[in-house]
């Protein structure tokens, strides 16, 4: 599984990276086929508390699943973000099983 980290706006640091890089190997529990995982980072209106957008795209063979999230701290995006990445690759998982 390829993972690429796009961070707009800013530098991700590597403590961030490693985060994302952890979180994201663990999406592998919930869809084995999963080719790419592509994450977005972006400071949104930074005079506000909650200015930190994470978006979550994962590319399976036959389709892709998308989670957008902002929050107070990527960290906390990120894993929102991928929360709901979970419960779209259970339900698609599902749905293929039912077939």
């Amino acid at each position: 599984m390829e993972v690429r980290i796009q961070s707009i706006h800013f530098d991700a640091s590597e403590q961030l990276q490693s985060f994302i890089q952890k979180k994201v190997a663990k999406l592998e529990k919930f869809y084995d086929d999963i080719k790419k995982v592509e994450v977005s980072l972006k400071v949104v209106k930074p005079e506000t508390a909650e200015n930190k957008e994470a978006g979550v795209k994962v590319l399976i063979p036959n389709g892709e699943f998308y989670a957008n999230k902002v929050c107070d701290t990527f960290e906390e995006a990120v894993d929102l973000s991928l929360e709901a990445l979970e419960k779209q690759l259970v339900k698609y998982k599902e749905k293929q099983r039912n077939k």
